[in-house]
């Protein structure tokens, strides 16, 4: 799969084009207790995109659907008492392989990912878990990734490996070869008075040693020069990743998350939220995400799990 395939005009239709004939996932659904959350895992299922396995209280999920006039069939239910049971037991599937997937329903995020991160009985792996937003900006010209804007609130330079290095491997599982990624700062320069700056230089650095693989890394890039090759050449910027970046490594949560927002509501972006670096992809929402949102997040979570299978049959 070429960068073309997630680029261009229709970037939220070629992605589930990329999930048509790929069998859908089991996916252990927390918590699904109001409509949006049951009617985004059934539009899944109805896409083909996963096996929804709603964890939670039988009777609120019932009663939920019932009021909201939402026919949900006969679902794979598994019957807790609270949301939280629905965090512990979700996982559970996971480490049993009966899930593969973990998707948010109304529960807070603090509650899921508390079951997630359990020393013992959670979904840890040798990475730290961050959370990357997959964006269509209607003026940008490809799908643009942006991390960390949900988990990490200021991230140290090995967290920043490990957060860079998620959103590497997601990027390439979505069909891009070898993605772009901008760390972004204030200035382009290295300065002391700017951490962030420094820790670009040093991201930079370790990813010419191997110590980040799989993409082309350039920082410090203030955003206009990462998304802009006018900007870049006005500022006499030369760089393979400058205005042509797939992703954007923020310096912090306070950042991220004011960028994923700006885009969302000022340029009119849609976007997919997925927690990386757990045993599993988590599908990661919030009330105000609407139906398509959802289903784009089901969607790249698809696409990583199958892209990992792939590469466990590889090494097999």
């Amino acid at each position: 799969m070429t960068q073309a395939a997630v680029t261009g005009t229709g970037k939220y239709e070629r992605l589930l084009e990329r999930c048509r004939g790929l069998q859908p996932i089991p996916t252990a659904v927390v918590h699904p207790c109001e409509p949006s959350a049951i009617m985004s895992a059934l539009e899944a299922q109805k896409l083909g995109l996963i096996k929804p396995i709603f964890v939670g209280p039988f009777k609120k999920i019932d009663a939920v659907a019932a009021e909201a006039g939402i026919d949900i069939g006969i679902p794979h239910i598994e019957d807790v008492p609270h949301s939280h049971a629905a965090a512990e037991k979700a996982v559970e599937l996971v480490r049993e392989g009966k899930a593969e997937i973990l998707m948010k329903g109304s529960l807070h995020t603090d509650e899921l990912m508390s079951a997630i991160v359990a020393r013992d009985k959670g979904l840890r792996t040798n990475r730290r878990i961050s959370h990357v937003f997959i964006m269509d900006v209607p003026t940008y010209h490809k799908v643009l990734i942006v991390t960390d804007a949900a988990i990490n609130i200021a991230p140290s330079l090995e967290d920043k490996i490990d957060i860079c290095q998620n959103a590497i491997d997601l990027a390439i599982s979505l069909g891009l070869e070898r993605p772009k990624v901008a760390v972004l700062a204030a200035v382009e320069t290295v300065t002391s008075k700017m951490p962030a700056t420094i820790d670009a230089a040093a991201l930079c650095k370790m990813a010419e040693r191997g110590q980040i693989t799989g993409a082309l890394i350039d920082g410090p890039l203030a955003f206009d020069n990462a998304i802009s090759e006018l900007a870049a050449r006005t500022k006499s910027i030369r760089s393979p990743v400058a205005g042509n970046a797939d992703i954007l490594l923020v310096p912090n949560i306070e950042a991220g998350n004011m960028l994923a927002k700006q885009l969302q509501y000022f340029a009119g972006a849609d976007s997919a939220g997925i927690v990386l670096g757990a045993r599993v992809p988590v599908i990661l929402t919030s009330r105000a995400d609407n139906v398509r949102m959802r289903i784009g997040s089901a969607a790249v979570a698809k696409l990583l799990v199958h892209s990992r299978r792939a590469e466990a049959a590889r090494k097999a």
